[in-house]
Formats: structure tokens, sequence, C-alpha cells
């Protein structure tokens, strides 16, 4: 192929929209024959791209092109995740306060412990305050990163790294301390793993997915309310 062909292909951003999809689909394919929870598409897919990209030394921004594009999509695609939800109006309705409750809680003990944890460790505050909306879906996360002066780079990199871990041992987690509920179980994925967690939760059952799939919502809107706050207190008081 000619270099002034390929380097067009390279610049064009289909180049990294068929990567992208070209990797996803292999993280498929091996999950399928696996079935473990090790070889999450998303995890594997992530994985192969950056080392096409590392091999072929093609830079992050050649392939970014067409990423952006991908991104533009993560909006609508969880806001598809209210589909499964509707269809557990009523259940949603019979337990609205517990489900609430759990979502605040579980919101409010991500944000601390992560405040916590970096004075604890003495990370640098721009580090601290980027990992902070690590647990919420990630154009709510960068922004909400923005917001609180944290680098949303550092911030996206923090959410795709929580959604997988949520999504890899999440309900192994769960079974270890006897939270076997339905609504239980998918509020705690949704609320500490966003969609990626979600992806999971839809395994495990259509309920489960729906709960979770609010708990993305709802950990998003709380986040943005919660975080600036808890940074401030947690800055006066540390």
């Amino acid at each position: 192929m000619p270099a002034n062909l390929t380097e067009g292909l390279f610049s064009t951003p289909l180049f990294g929209i068929l990567i992208s999809l070209l990797a996803f689909q292999a993280g498929v394919f091996l999950y399928k024959k696996t079935r473990s929870s090790a070889f999450n598409p998303v995890l594997v897919g992530m994985v192969l791209v950056i080392l096409f990209l590392l091999y072929t030394g093609i830079d992050f921004e050649t392939y970014n092109r067409g990423g952006d594009y991908i991104s533009f999509f993560l909006g609508p695609a969880t806001v598809v995740l209210a589909v499964p939800l509707y269809k557990k109006i009523g259940l949603l309705k019979s337990n609205a306060l517990p489900i609430l409750a759990g979502i605040c809680a579980g919101t409010f003990a991500g944000i601390s412990s992560i405040l916590l944890m970096a004075r604890l460790f003495g990370l640098d505050e721009l580090i601290s305050r980027s990992l902070v909306p690590k647990s919420v879906t990630t154009p709510i996360g960068m922004e909400v990163s923005r917001q609180i002066g944290g680098l949303p780079a550092v911030t996206v990199a923090a959410i795709i790294i929580t959604g997988i871990i949520g999504a890899v041992f999440g309900p192994a987690i769960c079974r270890r301390f006897g939270i076997r509920d339905k609504v239980a179980l998918g509020v705690a994925i949704g609320t500490s793993s966003h969609a990626l967690g979600t992806t999971k939760a839809v395994e495990l059952g259509e309920t489960e997915g729906a709960m979770s799939g609010l708990a993305i919502g709802l950990a998003g809107l709380i986040t943005v309310v919660l975080a600036p706050l808890l940074v401030r207190f947690f800055g006066q008081l540390f």
C-alpha cells in the first residue's frame, strides 16, 4: 500500500473507529469462549488498542480522531439503560426509599474514601481531586472533575479502571458478603461501577440491570452536588 495512502487512512476518524470496533469484537469473542470476567470485552479491547498503538508507533492523537466519535455516543448509550428500568417501574416504586438511601450512602462512601485515602497516602491534590468522580459515568465524571479542579484525563482512566474492577469482581464481592437481593445487587454495582458494571448486572438478571441503570443516573446527580462540598470539607479538615 502506498505510504501516502496509508498516512491518509491513519489520519481519518475511520481508523480510530475501526481499530476500536475490531478490538472490542475480539474481546467479545474471548469472553464468549471463556465466560470469564477476567476477559471483560472493554478491558481486552483497551489492552489490544494500547498494544497496537505501541507496536505500530501511531500516536494517540491520530487514533483519538475516531475515538472522539465513539465518546460522543457515551451519553446516549447511558440513556438507553433506562429501558429495563421502565419495565421494572413497579419494583422501583415499592422500594423507592431504600434504593435512594443505598445510592446516597454508596456515593458518599465512594467520594469520602477516595479523599481519605488520598490524604493517607499523600497524593497530590490534583490527582486526588481527579479521582473523586471515579464511580460515575464518563460524561458526568469529566464535568465534575473540571468543576472541582481535577484533571479529566486522569478521571477518565480512573472511571474505566473502576468500571472494569466492578464488572469483574463486583458480583463475587456481593456474594462473599451475603448480598443476594436482586435490587441490592443492582444498586451496589451501578453506584460503585457505573455503566461498565451495569453490563455485568444486566447479565445477572433484568432486575439487577434495571436497578443498576437507575443507580448510574442518580449517583451521577448526587456526585455533582456532593463532590464539591466534600472536597471543600476535607480540604478544611486536613
